[in-house]
């Protein structure tokens, strides 16, 4: 069957159902998913629908609720209202600067520590007082201020407490950890643990693809990048090779005649990449150091005993959340979940965190059974959720005092407040609507295993959606 009919009988299905006046919602949904269901792309899928009335939590429509599908992004929700209640909208994060030394004649006799809390937005460029040149200036600013305006006589050392070395969560796919989007979460991140790639192709499909540069100064490649059809779009990926010592593969293709075509890379150690800059920056200052950095000695002194230089604070939760939300940024849940176990005692690891997640939704109506989780932002094809489960979270965030903040800072999709989520195979979307005649619900709706487009399933999904508009 030809791609244009297979949509079209994919579509077809779906808009040939007119909803009767005179039907409940409840009916009206159940035929829409039976519709869904008899179509192509969802012969070997699974589909699952949960409505609720939102003031009620008195559910409307229910349809493989209770079956744990690939939530993708909708997960973030279990993150970031357990982020709000346990953390507070106002929690901010705080980098220091501190030395172990003492200061004279203008030179500091001892070791700069540049001490993280895990904070993901350290460098970002979403915020005015975050981007990377405002930071790098406020830090050479405190040195000086300080007295150290001639030199560094010792290294420059990141330093974090409690945070695991294992960034990248259980369960993440060699495809993903390599690209922005699977950049793992640390004790101290910069710049959204990413870079850029920059690449020219060829004006004919096949031609190779040429590296111009990067803004990762340590990384070689091998090359395997194609030229493809004009108008096809970002298919390039970067693979961490799995040998150490051994260099990144990128593969994949992006379109013709493009002279400058960027992709952006994970940073594969953040922390190296600040306390370089930050080198570079004291140099250029006048402050002559030796460039070195080194990690923490075994023999180092307490934390304690350092003078603080200077104290960073991050944005917000709230405002952290927006960007979580809105741009579904994969590290932003991960360093989340770390902080939340950290706040609570527990060391700031991946396990640790999704622990404690299960345990909070579990202390509030949901089973832990319904909650299969390996990370805080929905990234691994592994995690499974009920569309139950996300709309009991969407009814528990409804009840707090920080609810509007967290409503704010969910997108808006087909003109309905929602949370999206896409994985391969796996679309998604959780949320709130109010219908005209002032009825609101919440609702979640997920397909896994699927055929054909996200695109044409996303159409499909919406067609169900619209009933309660």
């Amino acid at each position: 069957m030809s791609t244009m009919k297979y949509i079209l009988l994919f579509l077809g299905s779906i808009l040939l159902f007119t909803p009767s006046k005179g039907q409940a919602l409840s009916q009206q949904l159940a035929t829409a998913v039976r519709q869904l269901e008899a179509t192509p792309a969802m012969k070997y899928a699974i589909f699952s629908l949960y409505v609720a009335d939102a003031k009620t939590g008195k559910p409307v429509y229910a349809h493989n609720n209770n079956i744990g599908l690939a939530p993708a992004s909708t997960q973030k929700l279990f993150t970031s209202t357990a982020a709000f209640e346990l953390l507070g909208p106002s929690f901010r994060y705080t980098m220091q600067l501190r030395h172990d030394g003492e200061i004279g004649a203008g030179r500091l006799k001892g070791n700069l520590y540049v001490v993280g809390s895990g904070d993901p937005t350290l460098g970002s460029w979403r915020w005015k007082e975050t981007k990377d040149s405002v930071v790098l200036k406020q830090l050479l600013a405190d040195c000086r201020r300080l007295g150290i305006t001639r030199g560094i006589d010792g290294a420059i050392i990141p330093y974090s407490v409690g945070f695991s070395h294992q960034g990248i969560p259980d369960g993440w796919i060699w495809q993903d950890i390599g690209n922005y989007y699977g950049a793992g979460a640390y004790g101290i991140n910069w710049q959204e643990n990413q870079y850029d790639l920059h690449l020219r192709s060829g004006a004919t499909v096949n031609d190779p693809v040429s590296i111009l540069e990067d803004s990762d100064p340590n990384s070689q490649y091998i090359n395997e990048l194609k030229s493809a059809a004009k108008g096809s779009g970002d298919n390039a990926y970067i693979y961490l090779s799995p040998v150490p010592g051994k260099m990144p593969l990128v593969a994949g293709t992006i379109p013709v005649n493009e002279r400058s075509f960027a992709i952006s890379g994970a940073l594969a150690d953040p922390a190296m990449a600040l306390t370089k800059a930050f080198s570079a920056v004291l140099a250029g200052g006048g402050i002559d150091n030796s460039g070195q950095v080194d990690i923490v000695p075994v023999n180092t002194s307490s934390p304690d005993n350092w003078h603080t230089v200077s104290s960073i604070s991050s944005p917000p939760l709230d405002s952290i959340n927006y960007w979580f939300l809105r741009r579904s940024i994969n590290l932003y849940g991960e360093a989340l979940v770390k902080t939340m176990a950290a706040q609570q005692g527990a060391p700031a690891a991946t396990d640790r965190g999704i622990e404690l997640l299960r345990n909070f939704w579990q202390a509030r109506g949901i089973d832990k059974a319904a909650i299969h989780l390996l990370d805080g932002s929905g990234l691994s094809p592994q995690n499974r959720v009920t569309t139950t489960s996300l709309v009991q979270v969407l009814q528990y965030a409804k009840t707090r005092p920080w609810y509007s903040s967290f409503y704010h800072c969910l997108p808006e999709y087909n003109g309905m407040k929602m949370k999206s989520g896409s994985i391969g195979g796996a679309r998604a979307f959780a949320g709130y609507h109010t219908a005209r005649d002032g009825k609101e619900y919440s609702f979640a709706i997920i397909a896994n295993n699927y055929d054909g487009s996200s695109g044409e399933m996303v159409k499909a999904m919406y067609q169900v959606l619209n009933l309660l508009k």
